[in-house]
């Protein structure tokens, strides 16, 4: 009885050890959804620290047309580079310097010098769960950001500040709420839990043309 208790201990770990080590990416669907063209108004090397990559196309749906790694944007500098397609980087501009920087200073009396980029492509479902459709960011047709560093050094983080000082709730949910328009799903902390420490941005098309933000 022990020896089979034993065997059948054995044999879960090396079942968890598999699930744990798969990297199949064919679980989630892409039927129905292509990738954007990725065309765009203003090359992002012309608005920040850019390079063209090579496009991205893992044969499963996930590709990113017109690739482009992005260091910068004007003079807010990512943590680290953001692979997204080439339509994403016009977007980023005006809401940084539309949104992000007046509400800065607005809350602060400072700029904004970088940001926390938590994710950009990634070949993955949907909120990574197992069955859901493709993610934008499996086209690099969106960008996560986690935290804001002010000129002080000071850090805004969404997942502290969201609910913290006043002035850093104020200044999150303004570039929060604002950047839907130059987005077309934006995402936060009051969307659900998987968004609670970063806000999520994207050019997802829909049919409708409506944008979808919480």
């Amino acid at each position: 009885m022990v020896q089979l208790r034993n065997l059948l201990a054995i044999l879960a770990a090396a079942g968890l050890l598999v699930a744990c080590g798969s990297s199949d990416k064919s679980y989630f669907e892409t039927e129905g959804l292509r990738a954007p063209e990725g065309s765009c108004s203003v090359k992002p090397s012309r608005i920040g620290q850019a390079s063209k990559i090579d496009n991205i196309d893992e044969g499963n749906g996930c590709e990113v047309r017109n690739a482009w790694s992005i260091q910068s944007i004007g003079p807010v500098a990512f943590s680290q580079p953001a692979t997204v397609n080439c339509g994403m980087a016009e977007p980023l501009r005006e809401w940084m310097e539309g949104t992000v920087q007046p509400s800065a200073q607005r809350s602060f009396g400072e700029r904004v010098v970088s940001v926390d980029v938590a994710a950009s492509y990634a070949c993955r479902p949907r909120n990574n769960v197992r069955g859901a459709k493709m993610s934008e960011h499996g086209y690099g047709n969106a960008i996560d950001i986690a935290a804001f560093t002010l000129e002080s050094g000071r850090k805004v983080t969404v997942l502290e500040g969201w609910r913290g000082a006043s002035s850093e709730r104020n200044f999150l949910r303004t570039v929060h709420d604002n950047a839907c328009g130059e987005f077309h799903t934006v995402l936060g902390p009051n969307s659900d839990s998987s968004h609670r420490d970063h806000l999520h941005l994207d050019l997802q098309n829909r049919k409708s043309g409506n944008s979808y933000c919480r």
